[in-house]
């Protein structure tokens, strides 16, 4: 029983943390001292959970900690500019403290607000669309006492596009409870069904079946089961989860207890990463109403023994926490580093009882589903990916924002669209993507006819690629980031590697070091210094990353890599040592800039 309370105890550890570092603006050595008594764990365990968070801090952070955005879309806008004026305005350089603890500033990977960059984070309220005149003042004004919330601007939704003829499956009118009402009609195992039926897959970009997951849950007998929503949306480019909790908490939450009743689960929580603190609220909100109006609680809607809360755990920035064993380790007070599956979350997952992890878009989806019918949700879409799709658009083009598409759309006429302006590289599905190029644009986004990963990897003629690859789909978790044909490729590929170099968890080798060292491959390229039996190590060291990474971070880290030297070979080749005569590691300011003391000293070592 002892043990039991222990492990229950440890659950709380995360918000300690977060309460201490809210209020002090860090974990003292006291702190952690007093912390781990409590919870009675060592110091040193302690000492490696807090070092596992971005967000928590063990030295003063600053009464206004700063977080700006570095990512790969925000250096398109004004990045440098806006990093500058902070610098200049606080007169310290990123990653430092003001000397009176005033001001803390730092850099951070995407915030989730790639369509409104350059971004920040202060004290987790959103500025958004900064220049540096607006970064200046923003600073001035907190010294003169102005509040972090009132200078703030909450970030807008920017829903660009749904289809029509009534096709919208997510961004159409809502009633609160209305699904939910439905489910009076349905036992359990119908919902599974259901589901089952739709052909529902994960919309986080795993895209296992819904339905299946949901009926390993409901097989596995237990005392108790949990939903586990998973909010922590750190794919880079990715901010379509955002824009449907602040639209529409209420589906998610009816998606959460209709997940609930058909698994047997009486417990949810959402876990919000911390870029979106500012949603924390308005959740909270929906949670109180929700429980007044019956639609959670005991006997839900009327239905004897349909009990449900949810609650939220807030992350603490770890793109490893996307993973589903990393976020449940998260959740239990430990380390977010992933498990080896010896068991898999519906068998034993949080606290060793079954658990369901689904994605925000995925909950959201099966409230519509039975709201609007299975057979008019299958006339929609294709036939391996019925109903539609929410992609996150940025980069090089009119309408940045989120796009619901039916699935099927051409990817030319998905970038006409959102008006791509000259598409040259295309990220899609985030840094653990696929770069596409023209030869992709007559492909679908859909999981029709779907290949093999080495099979488009056996094409070396472009013309032979788009031929056997146009009927071939394109699945995607939601990120969507377009490039023209001046954007520097390499520049792109550095931000991804350094990425996973940092978002690494650090407990396997292959990525641990493999991803180090593939940026420095990177540099080397970039200043003129390859040769072709660099690009061959690139490729094998990212095959072996792929194959022997312990998990998907570390299995997909190397993808983008390796389709962007499938498609634009050019772009790799031109960088290579035999095709260039021009050192760019030189830089002829640091060569002689220590010219006038040197010859100074001379001169007076001879008088």
């Amino acid at each position: 029983m002892a043990v039991i309370d222990r492990a229950l105890q440890r659950t709380s550890l995360m918000d300690v943390l977060w309460d201490i570092q809210k209020k002090r603006r860090y974990i003292s050595h006291d702190d952690k001292t007093k912390i781990a008594k409590e919870f009675n764990i060592s110091r040193m365990e302690l000492e490696g959970v807090i070092s596992f968070y971005h967000f928590i801090h063990r030295k003063n952070a600053g009464k206004y900690t700063i977080y700006l955005n570095c990512s790969t879309i925000s250096k398109l806008h004004h990045y440098q500019a806006v990093k500058e004026a902070f610098e200049e305005e606080l007169g310290i350089k990123i990653g430092n403290v003001t000397k009176d603890n005033l001001f803390g500033f730092f850099k951070t990977s995407c915030l989730g607000l790639s369509d409104q960059e350059s971004s920040a984070l202060i004290n987790f309220n959103a500025f958004t669309n900064l220049t540096p005149q607006k970064a200046k003042t923003i600073v001035s004004k907190l010294r003169l006492g102005h509040s972090v919330e009132s200078l703030s601007n909450y970030p807008k939704d920017n829903i660009q596009y749904k289809p029509k003829g009534n096709k919208a499956v997510f961004f159409k009118p809502y009633e609160q409870g209305k699904a939910l009402k439905k489910i009076k009609g349905f036992k359990p195992d119908d919902v599974i069904e259901l589901v089952k039926n739709s052909k529902l897959a994960g919309r986080g970009g795993a895209f296992f079946p819904t339905g299946m997951k949901w009926q390993f849950c409901r097989d596995n007998a237990s005392d108790q089961k949990y939903i586990i929503c998973n909010a922590d949306e750190g794919e880079p480019g990715t901010f379509k989860d955002r824009v449907l909790m602040n639209k529409y908490p209420g589906l998610l939450l009816e998606g959460m207890a209709m997940a609930g009743y058909a698994v047997g689960a009486t417990e949810g929580t959402i876990y919000l990463r911390a870029e979106y603190f500012y949603l924390k609220e308005k959740i909270e909100e929906a949670i109180k109403d929700f429980n007044k109006k019956g639609f959670l609680g005991k006997n839900i809607v009327g239905i004897k023994g349909f009990d449900f809360k949810v609650g939220i755990h807030m992350g603490a920035g770890a793109y490893i926490c996307g993973e589903e064993t990393a976020l449940i380790a998260s959740m239990e007070g430990k380390r977010g580093e992933p498990t080896t599956k010896e068991f898999f979350p519906v068998e034993k997952g949080y606290l060793g009882k079954p658990t369901i992890v689904n994605n925000v878009e995925t909950l959201c989806a099966v409230p519509r589903i039975l709201e609007m019918g299975l057979e008019k949700y299958l006339k929609i879409g294709t036939n391996a990916t019925p109903g539609t799709k929410l992609l996150s658009v940025s980069g090089d083009c009119e309408k940045p924002g989120v796009y619901e598409i039916e699935w099927g759309m051409k990817l030319k006429e998905f970038l006409d669209l959102i008006g791509a302006k000259d598409p040259h590289y295309i990220l899609f599905n985030g840094f653990a993507g696929e770069f596409l190029s023209s030869v992709d644009f007559q492909r679908e986004i859909s999981g029709e006819n779907l290949l093999a990963e080495h099979i488009q990897f056996s094409f070396k003629d472009p013309i032979e690629y788009s031929r056997k690859m146009s009927g071939v789909g394109l699945r995607s978790g939601g990120s969507f980031m377009v490039f023209n044909s001046n954007r520097d490729l390499l520049s792109i590929l550095k931000n991804i590697t350094k990425f996973f170099v940092a978002e690494s968890c650090g407990i396997c080798v292959p990525c641990r070091t493999g991803n180090f060292l593939l940026n420095k491959k990177i540099n080397k390229l970039m200043f003129g210094h390859a040769d072709k039996g660099d690009l061959d190590e690139i490729r094998e060291w990212s095959t072996i990353i792929k194959q022997s990474s312990r998990c998907g971070l570390g299995k997909t880290s190397t993808n983008c890599l390796l389709t962007a030297m499938l498609k634009f070979p050019g772009e790799f080749q031109k960088c290579l040592l035999a095709e260039s005569d021009f050192n760019k590691a030189f830089n002829l300011e640091k060569a002689v800039e220590n010219y006038d003391s040197i010859i100074h000293e001379i001169e007076n070592s001879y008088e």
